[in-house]
């Protein structure tokens, strides 16, 4: 098993997002992304130090090691609603590469749209009747994380690729004296300002959860030390494409940054080839995405069968159950992503509830519970300093996702 699964089980549909974080908090907002790094490397060792000494094969095993059956369902909720929210925005974002979207009262060309016209067969709801069916249910029938090393490393390529060339047009169009000063610094004239800062919090929380996996690659690997240098490789890298993505995807296309950047490239970037390019973004984007659904699909299925049928036999012994689970799940996802407007919207939710439990909460509260009498001082205090600074940013977060949707509502009553 290679980097390459590690780093593809960490939701990169956030990706698209973080440049629309730069261009509330300015150019100088990535030190939290860098923040972020350390404190989920500390969640990921804590976690895997904990599950060595009761020789726990998943994270749910550690839970419950720590909390009873009750912190073992309580993880497994957590992790179905944050995958299926993760999923449903990996299939929005490739409606919205494909098939374009609409923001403000303006429409956005999706690349089938560009290239063929408008038809219905390019149409959201159509395009991704034929991923979900063409794409995703193949790669959903594998039973074993291994058998997804190859789409792994393909999607970790294809994302080097968005990169690689988002950063070029920026450069490019930099050296040519096409782009303007930045921002550095956000703009906070009013208390609102200030929260609105914290909604960022959801999305940079989503980007860096992969605990849920390091596990079951755990368990395949021939050498189990392994996994040590595997997790600091994957989170070395998604850190350097977060921040780089961030960094020139906002640095491209300033204040008109939308909340999908990937929306942003519909339009002619003012450089040779700019059309090839583009597509070229958005196609590879798209793809990565695809490629990486499996991997965050698999662990959805495990842990809402663990949560359902606790007590019977494993779920790739019964093709059955796991066909039907398949299906439902993915029938479940492909219908929400059609009524769900916004990846905005699912992120928010997802990533101030489930992913925050995830990557920091449960993983400092074992910490502080000790059951085995094995956590520092110091482990003690980089927990505590977790779970206050994620309940109290993430809390922050809700209040003004809430206060911004009511104010919506009342302006747009009182027009």
């Amino acid at each position: 098993m290679t980097t390459g699964a590690v780093t593809e089980s960490f939701p990169e549909s956030s990706e698209p997002l973080l440049p629309t974080k730069r261009r509330w908090e300015g150019e100088d907002g990535g030190d939290d992304e860098a923040a972020f790094h350390e404190f989920n490397g500390a969640s990921v060792e804590l976690l895997m130090r904990f599950s060595r000494v009761v020789g726990a094969p998943s994270y749910g095993a550690v839970m419950g090691d720590a909390f009873g059956w009750w912190g073992r369902r309580l993880l497994q909720v957590c992790v179905v609603v944050n995958n299926v929210g993760v999923m449903i925005v990996y299939m929005i974002i490739i409606g919205d590469v494909l098939s374009g979207t609409s923001s403000g009262g303006e429409h956005h060309y999706g690349v089938l749209e560009g290239w063929f016209g408008t038809h219905w067969w390019n149409g959201r709801f159509f395009v991704l009747l034929v991923t979900t069916l063409g794409v995703f249910t193949p790669l959903a029938c594998f039973k074993r994380v291994d058998s997804l090393s190859y789409t792994s490393a393909i999607s970790v390529a294809l994302a080097v690729v968005f990169v690689v060339i988002t950063a070029g047009i920026a450069i490019v169009k930099l050296i040519r004296g096409q782009i303007p000063m930045p921002k550095l610094f956000p703009a906070v004239p009013d208390l609102a300002s200030v929260w609105e800062l914290f909604t960022a919090v959801p999305v940079l929380v989503t980007a860096y959860v992969c605990h849920y996996n390091v596990h079951p690659i755990h368990n395949e690997l021939k050498e189990s030390s392994q996994i040590k240098s595997i997790v600091h490789t994957s989170l070395a890298l998604c850190s350097t494409v977060y921040i780089t993505t961030s960094f020139f995807g906002y640095l491209l296309f300033g204040e008109s940054t939308l909340a999908d950047v990937l929306a942003n490239f519909d339009s002619n970037l003012g450089i040779p080839y700019s059309s090839v390019l583009s597509d070229a973004v958005r196609v590879s984007y798209a793809i990565h995405l695809m490629l990486v659904f499996p991997m965050i699909f698999h662990a959805l299925r495990l842990n809402l069968d663990g949560l359902l049928f606790s007590s019977a036999m494993p779920l790739s012994s019964d093709n059955r159950r796991f066909g039907v689970m398949t299906a439902v799940l993915l029938l479940v996802i492909f219908i929400s992503a059609n009524f769900i407007p916004s990846i905005w919207d699912a992120f928010q939710f997802t990533g101030a509830t489930a992913a925050v439990c995830i990557a920091f909460i449960f993983p400092a509260a074992i910490t502080l519970r000790d059951p085995h009498s094995i956590a520092k001082k110091w482990d003690k205090i980089l927990a505590i300093f977790m779970i206050v600074l994620a309940v109290t940013s993430n809390v922050v977060a809700v209040y003004s996702d809430a206060y911004s949707i009511f104010h919506k509502k009342s302006a747009s009553s009182n027009a």
